[in-house]
């Protein structure tokens, strides 16, 4: 399998890649198939059905607008984040979908969107399935699909029990391991972000890789200035209070106090990652657009992280942001080969414990770490976010995910500075901590994988 470092960064809309991001795009990629089939112009009507961690947070992660989102053509990548619960609601109102943007059928909110809250598709958490049927009831095409996090999605009909995305392309530089990985940096002389660059041209070229990663940056920088401007309370019912505005108001006006001199406080860099997550994750709590790092729900510690590396660390450039990413994908894909990102899967260590590891590689990268120091930096980011669950209170991508992200940017940081401090020999491996990672998912009760009837969920009383 082979994976790019723009399908670990990809656009899309929050709050969830695995639950709004992937059923979107499965609801599309449906709807896709029927046209190029021939069948939609006899379609009257679609059915949903959304199973396991999707049935059973599936409405506070927006899963079934998402749905009917896809249905009618939209990506999760364009469509318009202002807009798109007024185009769920007047679908609802009118009792209308426009399948594909056109093709018009009736539709039952209650009837034609069901979510299962205690029933599963056997390949994975997230599963769904789509029905289209004719006038006379018949079913002219039935899929299933499974949402396998960070927004990947696969066919229901791909064999065996691993769901993965399949890319056959063949790289010059192949691994599936860290292992393999350091044994190439050091045969060839070249650095992580080396190694992924050599892979990433047989795709595109170095140009157009280097603007589609600035691209990323840029949408990362939006988010984050959209989360610093916008007040008010969080949708969902928890009545969760944005932060970020406030923070950013008061860190501005230290900012400018100090009008150039040293600040007192040692941390008031920390302070500023603070924020740098915050606001990503108050803006994926709001549906907003965001970039998956490699998940949603963890989408605000790579950006605050790069944040970081751009506003603190002198001679920060361009040229370091996408070495940065590039080295930061790489863990990545390690991830997504050999565990898992999805907290439906593995709980809460495959979406935080990835982007966390995921971070700490690509800031150890960019300040100057070996290859075996980066590799250090993303075991210990990995390693102290083991066993971590994942139980949103209500459902909601809000409470403990968006102070998660902050905490775990600073962990970041730290990870990546400590490494930086050895000469990257390591008792625990990142291949031992990823299959750790791996293996306490699967030991992991389900209550704890993102059904929010555990942990915090059933605790914290919602109000």
């Amino acid at each position: 399998m082979a994976l790019s470092v723009l399908d670990l960064f990809s656009v899309g809309i929050g709050p969830s890649s695995s639950h709004t991001v992937g059923p979107m795009r499965a609801a599309k990629q449906f709807t896709d198939g029927l046209e190029s089939s021939g069948q939609l112009p006899a379609t009257v009507r679609v059915q949903a059905e959304l199973f396991g961690s999707l049935g059973a947070t599936g409405r506070g992660h927006g899963s079934d607008k998402a749905v009917v989102l896809g249905l009618q053509g939209q990506s999760p990548e364009t469509v318009n984040t202002h807009t798109a619960d007024d185009q769920v609601a007047a679908a609802a109102l009118d009792a209308e979908l426009r399948l594909g943007g056109n093709h018009r059928v009736d539709f039952n909110w209650d009837e034609d969107v069901v979510l299962h809250r205690r029933k599963s598709l056997p390949a994975h958490p997230n599963g769904m399935t789509f029905r289209a049927l004719d006038h006379t009831g018949s079913v002219l095409r039935e899929r299933s699909y499974y949402s396998i996090g960070g927004g990947f999605v696969v066919d229901g009909d791909v064999s065996g029990a691993d769901k993965v995305v399949a890319d056959d392309t063949d790289l010059p530089y192949p691994f599936t391991t860290a292992d393999q990985l350091l044994a190439i940096c050091e045969r060839e002389g070249m650095s992580i972000s080396d190694v992924m660059l050599a892979n990433e041209l047989v795709w595109r070229s170095e140009e157009e890789l280097r603007e589609r990663l600035l691209g990323i940056w840029a949408v990362m920088q939006e988010c984050v200035d959209n989360g610093c401007a916008a007040e008010g309370i969080l949708p969902g019912g928890l009545k969760v209070r944005r932060r970020a505005p406030s923070l950013f108001k008061k860190l501005s006006e230290t900012d400018a106090e100090l009008n150039g001199a040293s600040s007192a406080d040692p941390l008031l860099a920390m302070e500023w990652v603070n924020l740098f997550a915050l606001a990503v994750n108050e803006e994926n709590a709001a549906g907003g657009r965001i970039v998956t790092a490699p998940t949603n729900g963890a989408a605000g510690i790579v950006p605050a992280v790069l944040h970081y590396y751009t506003r603190f660390v002198p001679g920060a450039n361009d040229d370091g942001v996408v070495r940065f990413l590039l080295a930061a994908a790489a863990v990545g894909i390690l991830f997504k080969i050999n565990a898992s990102i999805s907290g439906a899967e593995v709980g809460c260590q495959g979406e935080v414990g990835s982007a966390c590891s995921m971070a700490a590689a690509g800031l150890c990268e960019v300040l100057g770490g070996t290859p075996e120091q980066v590799e250090n930096a993303a075991e210990v980011g990995i390693e102290h976010n083991l066993g971590l669950t994942c139980d949103p209170v209500g459902g909601l991508v809000q409470i403990p995910c968006i102070e998660r992200n902050a905490i775990a940017s600073v962990k970041a940081i730290n990870a990546a500075r400590l490494a930086l401090h050895g000469d990257g020999s390591h008792k625990v491996s990142l291949d031992k901590a990823i299959k750790t990672m791996r293996e306490t998912g699967a030991d992991m009760k389900s209550k704890y994988k993102e059904t929010s009837r555990g942990g915090l969920a059933v605790n914290v009383v919602e109000c």
